[in-house]
């Protein structure tokens, strides 16, 4: 599947609203971009590498000149763009879980949206409004979101022990490192292709 490239998924999602319905959603955008708290649920799912909504108004689509048709459209857009870690289900079920209040206040102007709870209805509805991803763009295709967090741990405690590492008799230098050992174990993961989930 295109979508997939390493342990990153890409989904996007493309849904039809009715134009009266925009000014709502842009309203809500502004709110949520400016009030912190309400991004806290989005940001502490740490398997989100990247979400974002986009409007766009039924006129407001590329016209290239006169060799295309100009498009009589009833209905603006929302694009939905993520990339995320592990399956498409995890996804989708964290989603209904933890953000279904929000997910409804977003996708709620969307024709059809069932609502994200009870999330069967919420994943038939996703699956038939995402489209495959031919290209996107990732840092670290073959880490997680959590792996990369976990290296910057990992890092900063090798620097803290390398820093003082000179002066430490060899004693105090083992001992040092086995502390060292002991704080980033369990920050120690693997890169590489996601395992397969049927």
């Amino acid at each position: 599947m295109s979508n997939i490239n390493g342990k990153v998924y890409a989904m996007n999602a493309i849904t039809p609203m009715r134009p009266w319905k925009t000014w709502i959603l842009r309203a809500f955008f502004f709110v949520l971009a400016h009030v912190k708290p309400l991004q806290a649920d989005l940001v502490n799912l740490s398997f989100i590498q990247f979400a974002r909504w986009v409007v766009i108004p039924r006129n407001r689509f590329p016209f290239l000149g006169k060799n295309q048709q100009p498009e009589e459209l009833q209905y603006d857009y929302l694009l939905f763009f993520s990339n995320f870690n592990g399956t498409w289900n995890q996804y989708i079920d964290a989603f209904s879980a933890v953000l279904s209040k929000g997910l409804d206040l977003v996708w709620r102007w969307s024709e059809k949206f069932p609502g994200s709870v009870p999330v069967t209805p919420f994943k038939q509805y996703i699956a038939r409004v995402q489209f495959d991803t031919d290209y996107y763009y990732t840092s670290y295709p073959q880490a997680t979101a959590n792996d990369v967090k976990a290296a910057h741990v990992v890092e900063d405690a090798l620097e803290s022990l390398g820093s003082h590492a000179a002066s430490l008799s060899p004693e105090q230098f083992r001992e040092a490192y086995l502390q060292f050992v002991m704080a980033v174990q369990s920050h120690l993961g693997s890169t590489g292709e996601a395992p397969t989930v049927f």
